[in-house]
């Protein structure tokens, strides 16, 4: 089994459990579960000795290796193509029977989208190859709670206003990964196996009504607004620059060609109907969903409204507010002169400190420890030497505690619930 990710560590823990025996192949080479495991880079691999004996009484490999957004070595050609070619090698050489590619629907070796084309040039490769049984496999789009595609369609579909493409017409054919589970498993056990298959849901619908889906499990509700293309296509091209993105141009242009097949020959490899997408979030499970869903965009919300907070608090204390106002403040608690005015600066560079501490990911914990400490720092002495600001009927004092509140929240959900820009 190549890849541990999504769907190929899934598979592996499902092919364990029907009395198979697995060997995981990943970056890592951690073990997990019981299965046996190796490090295999396909970036880097071993030389044809190493690779032999690898793959030394494998019977079946599974290739589940992808990559959606290319970064260093890990370019498109390097990961879906080369590696696997020579690896294909290999195991021709070692003897291995049968080989599945979870490829990708849409995957064309001549497509002018570079993780299509990647994914193309290796089908096309399997299917001219001799010594070795070969399928692709070609899934749509992958419903799973886990999966970083539907946690990114539970965010937008729980925002108050959700952003629709133009009309949201695009159409897509979710598949459920159980489904996808289940006839891979059927492939890799089943004497004949497709030549190229497309592995889709039962039906195929618009962009808005998946979301609606997952409008109606989560009960979010709100209302959808709908986005011209040309703008979005310009904003796809911009995000991947601004740090990591869930999307970018070439993903738009793949949900703008659409993502459908023909259902039939999946249900057939499959042995019965796939669930229908109005199906893939139990009622039980809503709930959690929605939960996950709000805390996906309201952290990096909150990250970014508690940075701009503290950046501008900086800018104002040293070069907005009147500095005579402030060195007046000071003095009420006992600061004066020189002193006064070193403790200003202090006071500006700590919420400059702070507020850069939010944006940079190795540093967000300890920006967070220093928020809450000069925090409640203030309110401290504030309410030592200024007490009258407590009954400001601005409540700038009060304003302290949902601040010191949220610090805290954010603290405890955001290294396990926020997703990361950088």
């Amino acid at each position: 089994m190549l890849g541990g990710g999504l769907v190929g560590g899934a598979l592996a823990g499902q092919l364990a459990l029907r009395g198979h025996g697995v060997l995981l192949a990943t970056r890592s080479g951690r073990a997990r579960d019981g299965l046996g495991a190796i490090a295999l880079d396909l970036t880097a691999l071993p030389g044809e000795t190493a690779l032999l004996e690898a793959l030394r009484g494998v019977d079946v490999v599974v290739n589940t290796v992808g990559i959606f957004l290319e970064s260093g070595q890990q370019g498109f050609d390097a990961v879906h193509v080369n590696g696997p070619r020579v690896l294909l090698e290999a195991a021709r050489a070692a003897g291995v029977r049968r080989w599945i590619q979870l490829s990708a629907l849409g995957a064309d070796a001549g497509s002018a989208l570079p993780y299509f084309a990647s994914k193309g040039k290796m089908d096309a490769l399997l299917l001219s190859t001799q010594g070795v049984e070969t399928a692709v496999v070609r899934p749509s789009l992958v419903f799973a709670p886990e999966g970083t595609s539907t946690r990114w369609f539970a965010q937008l579909a729980s925002l108050p206003v959700t952003p629709l493409p133009g009309a949201g017409n695009q159409l897509v054919q979710p598949l459920h990964l159980d489904d996808l589970l289940g006839a891979l498993v059927a492939i890799v056990e089943r004497d004949q196996v497709p030549v190229m298959l497309d592995a889709v849901g039962p039906r195929p619908l618009p962009l808005r009504d998946y979301l609606q889906v997952f409008k109606r499990a989560m009960r979010t509700g709100g209302t959808f607004l709908h986005m011209p293309m040309a703008p979005l296509r310009r904003l796809a091209a911009l995000a991947p620059r601004l740090g990591p993105a869930p999307f970018d141009a070439d993903a738009m242009s793949m949900l703008e060609a659409g993502n459908t097949a023909d259902p039939a020959p999946f249900h057939h490899w499959l042995g019965r109907t796939p669930r229908d997408p109005d199906s893939f979030v139990p009622p039980a499970q809503g709930s959690a969903m929605a939960n996950r869903a709000i805390l996906g965009w309201t952290i990096p919300a909150m990250r970014v409204a508690l940075a701009a907070m503290w950046l501008a608090t900086a800018v104002v204390s040293l070069w907005v507010y009147p500095r005579a106002d402030s060195l007046a403040m000071l003095a009420q608690v006992g600061l004066h002169g020189a002193v006064a005015v070193a403790a200003l600066w202090a006071g500006a560079l700590a919420d400059l400190a702070l507020g850069i501490g939010m944006l940079v990911r190795r540093f967000r914990t300890l920006a967070y420890a220093g928020q809450l400490l000069l925090v409640a720092a203030y309110t401290l002495i504030i309410s030592i030497w200024l007490p009258e600001q407590w009954a400001h009927p601005f409540g700038p004092v009060l304003k302290n505690l949902p601040l010191l509140a949220m610090i805290l929240a954010l603290l405890m959900l955001d290294r396990t619930h926020g997703p990361d820009p950088r």
